[in-house]
């Protein structure tokens, strides 16, 4: 049967199949339906959980936004406020994030104290993503200055193009106070400590020089007390040796009288003659007597040494004369300069200059020579047992010698200069010479305060000038420059004029 233009069957047969088709693909389609309806709910209830979920996570981050100790923000790169929390706007001194933002249009210029350091926090963001404890100061709002500390990292599109950065503030204005009061604290315990250092050292320089002096003033004493003693009878022996020769003269002529009256004596008395040697006795006796006479002369030079050498009763300056002090040193260590078993005799030269007397404490500038000349002789010493155990032949040995030179450099001041061609010393110790209680002798042998007193003596009592030039291998020399009238007195100087030998 054909369909009609309209494609309905053609007769009832067809209409029923037709009707059936119909039928079965309603069916099916009404299955597709109703599935797609579930599904279509599911996915709707689904989208209504996402949602919630969304919601609660939106609230839970605006919860955690709102209610933050720290500042919360997000900036454009050219210094913009996105968002930001009101912790942060608290932390800026403003009254909510909105007045924030409104206000501040460029965070460089407008925040920071110091502009530059918003571009070494974009610098560091830009080479590393991100940044991490940024410290900086920042203005609040009323002008007031505080301590930040940044987290931040850079926030970037899909395509890698920078969007913002967003980060945490927190004010570190507290901590950074207590760091500044426990650096103040710390500065001052330090500064405390460097005193009571200096202190106690200073304490231990005059502990050291007032046992020093202490010592030396027994020992001047009694310098002085034996030469005052010695002095009595070396007075009594040298004024009878002149009688007692004169005497002695006066006997020898009567005896030659006798002789030239009785040349032939008795037997007893030519025996006597022959057995004290007459003869002998004549010629010996004169030499004896002058022998007596330069030994009488020799104590009593030593004596008068040893006095002008302490000089206890110098309490004030006076004229002295400076050779006199030199010389007597010399003769008090004459017996160090002599030659010994391990090594030969120290050789002193002098070239001393026509100085007039010096306005000065004798006996400690005696003292100065004391120290520099018994430093002398020690270096010559030790400079000796170096070369010995060197070369160890003697004979090549340079003379060791010991130079002492004086000059008037001009109308108002002297030079002295000590010179030995000893063992010389570092650089190292020579820039330590003058500290007290240092020394390059062996432990035992010296305190470290000879040329930290002699330093003071020059410096300070005199307002004289005390160098040293010294190589190691070549020798030491020290120079003295001290004004002929004194314009300076000492100031509290421990010294009391009294002399050691240390360094």
């Amino acid at each position: 049967m054909l369909l009609s233009q309209n494609h309905h069957p053609a007769n009832s047969r067809n209409w029923v199949e037709c009707l059936r088709e119909v039928g079965e693909k309603l069916v099916a389609r009404t299955k597709q339906l109703i599935k797609a309806n579930r599904q279509l709910t599911g996915k709707i209830a689904e989208s209504q959980r996402v949602e919630e979920a969304l919601q609660q996570a939106e609230e839970k981050y605006r919860s955690i936004f709102e209610n933050a100790i720290e500042g919360i923000f997000q900036t454009t790169p050219d210094g913009r406020y996105l968002s930001a929390n009101p912790a942060l706007a608290r932390i800026y001194g403003y009254s909510s994030p909105e007045e924030l933002k409104a206000t501040i249009a460029n965070i460089g210029h407008q925040l920071y104290v110091y502009p530059n350091q918003r571009a070494e926090f974009v610098e560091q963001i830009q080479q590393y993503d991100s940044v991490s404890g940024f410290e900086s100061q920042i203005y609040r709002a009323d002008g007031k200055i505080v301590w930040i500390s940044e987290n931040a990292r850079a926030v970037k599109s899909s395509t890698g193009e920078l969007l913002y950065y967003e980060g945490t503030v927190e004010d570190i204005t507290a901590q950074k106070q207590a760091e500044e009061v426990l650096r103040r604290s710390e500065a001052r315990l330090r500064e405390q400590a460097a005193q009571l250092e200096k202190a106690l050292h200073q304490l231990q320089c005059t502990q050291g020089q007032l046992i020093q002096t202490e010592k030396m003033s027994s020992l001047g004493q009694m310098v002085a007390g034996v030469a005052h003693e010695i002095n009595n009878p070396v007075s009594f022996v040298c004024g009878n040796i002149n009688h007692a020769n004169q005497y002695t003269r006066d006997l020898l002529y009567l005896i030659h009288l006798y002789e030239q009256h009785y040349p032939q004596p008795v037997l007893e008395i030519q025996q006597a003659r022959e057995d004290i040697d007459l003869e002998f006795l004549l010629e010996d006796l004169p030499k004896i007597f002058e022998s007596m006479q330069m030994g009488a002369d020799r104590i009593r030079e030593i004596v008068l040494s040893l006095r002008n050498f302490s000089r206890l009763d110098e309490a004030r300056m006076k004229p002295v004369d400076i050779h006199e002090g030199i010389d007597s040193t010399l003769l008090i260590l004459r017996n160090r300069l002599k030659a010994h078993s391990d090594r030969p005799e120290i050789e002193v030269r002098k070239a001393y200059g026509n100085l007039p007397l010096v306005e000065c404490y004798g006996g400690q500038l005696n003292q100065v020579f004391m120290n520099l000349l018994g430093n002398a002789i020690d270096a010559l010493e030790q400079g000796y047992k170096e070369w010995e155990r060197g070369r160890g032949d003697r004979d090549l040995f340079p003379n060791p010698k010991i130079e002492i030179i004086t000059r008037v450099l001009d109308m108002e001041r002297v030079e002295i200069r000590i010179t030995d061609n000893g063992s010389g010393m570092t650089v190292e110790a020579k820039q330590r010479l003058f500290e007290p209680f240092f020394t390059t002798k062996p432990a035992g042998k010296g305190t470290g305060l000879g040329l930290s007193i002699s330093h003071q003596i020059i410096v300070e009592k005199h307002g004289g000038k005390f160098t040293c030039s010294s190589e190691l291998g070549r020798g030491t020399e020290f120079t003295i420059e001290m004004p002929i009238k004194s314009g300076v007195r000492g100031q509290g100087s421990a010294v009391s004029g009294q002399w050691s030998v240390d360094n």
